[in-house]
């Protein structure tokens, strides 16, 4: 079946009561192309139905503007602090006729790749083969775990895409809002190209300095990415007053954690003049008009955020050439995100500057066409 991605309702949603024990939480299928669809899956205490939707639609919005054949879906669980394994062993037995029948549930925020693991195989599900395709010939590991950085690299092209079609020369002020492993990694890119981090923001607040030296602080980061202050270097700020980043002086904002970070509430307190959401739905509706009203431009997460997401449908959809060594199949992915972000940046930069209103759905209009 083909869904394409004009309707306004998500094409299906399961309720999760778990098989075998207690869960609750929901899947989203928003759409299906080809009878397929993926999306990561996120636990946390708050997460809601609606929520989850809203990122089915993201995955949806993603995939076309990548234009990958492939549906979006998203699964959420509710975290009620019990035994983890436990719970993912519940869901992968509660979601194992939709593994298998072509909805693909990957990470998402609160889910590792070792939670991964568990609920694929409590549900015998191997992603190496799939009716009608090609099998892969390794391990969803194997191919998978090398491209850790991939969304903070996608993310990373999106901001430099950005600055460099505004006319900006010279290194760039950074601030990052989370610095898991998207944050981290778009740090990374950011200073190996010349740029300079002043600002960092975790759970516990945030960070700030002239410069800020992004080994020394990946170092002391946990796997949450949450900060150790009692090893900070020297000669840098610390505060815990509530979205400190937006006081920051900066060039560009980085979003890269939870949901609504921008919001109606403090996005008048924006200094940046770019902003790249490297978390997906970063930023609320109300927050955008604000921020389009300010002069500001915003990278939206369904362009920059594809990273994850599009590798893994990549491999889903078999369009990687596996036949390549690891390392080539490796810089084949990244650069194939790389010229994604990169061309539909560009492309929405270019509506924006010739109409009035958000450019986003002229974007995705054109490339659902392509799909078509």
């Amino acid at each position: 079946m083909n869904v394409l991605q004009d309707q306004q309702a998500p094409a299906c949603t399961v309720h999760l009561n778990g098989s075998g024990g207690a869960i609750k939480g929901w899947v989203v299928v928003d759409s299906l192309v080809d009878g397929l669809a993926m999306g990561g899956t996120r636990m946390t205490t708050g997460v809601t139905e609606q929520e989850v939707a809203g990122l089915a639609r993201d995955m949806t919005d993603k995939f076309t503007l990548a234009g990958l054949r492939i549906g979006g879906a998203k699964a959420g669980i509710v975290a009620d602090g019990g035994d983890r394994e436990r719970t993912f062993r519940t869901f992968g037995r509660t979601v194992k006729p939709l593994l298998h029948g072509g909805i693909h549930l990957g990470i998402d925020m609160g889910v590792t790749p070792s939670d991964r693991g568990v609920f694929f195989a409590e549900a015998g599900y191997d992603p190496r083969h799939r009716a009608g395709a090609k099998d892969l010939p390794f391990d969803w590991e194997t191919y998978y775990n090398p491209l850790i950085d991939i969304t903070g690299h996608g993310v990373g092209v999106a901001a430099v895409t950005a600055l460099d079609a505004g006319g900006g020369t010279g290194p760039a002020s950074v601030v990052i809002q989370g610095f898991g492993a998207v944050g981290r990694a778009v740090a990374r890119f950011l200073e190996e190209r010349g740029h300079v981090i002043v600002g960092v923001a975790d759970v516990l607040g945030t960070i700030s300095a002239d410069r800020l030296p992004v080994a020394d602080l990946t170092a002391i980061t946990d796997e949450f990415g949450c900060i150790d202050r009692s090893r900070l270097p020297q000669d840098v700020t610390v505060t815990t007053e509530q979205d400190a980043w937006l006081g920051v002086d900066a060039d560009i904002l980085v979003l890269a954690a939870q949901k609504h970070a921008l919001n109606a509430e403090n996005a008048d307190r924006l200094r940046a003049g770019l902003v790249v959401e490297g978390a997906n739905i970063a930023s609320c509706a109300t927050a955008k008009e604000k921020v389009a009203a300010s002069g500001a431009v915003l990278v939206p997460g369904v362009i920059a955020n594809i990273g994850g997401a599009g590798s893994a449908a990549l491999a889903v959809t078999r369009v990687v050439p596996f036949d390549l060594a690891a390392q080539a199949r490796k810089a084949w992915v990244f650069d194939w995100i790389s010229d994604c972000v990169r061309r539909n940046t560009r492309d929405l930069l270019e509506i924006a500057a010739a109409q009035a209103g958000d450019p986003l759905p002229e974007l995705l209009a054109a490339r659902r066409q392509v799909l078509r």
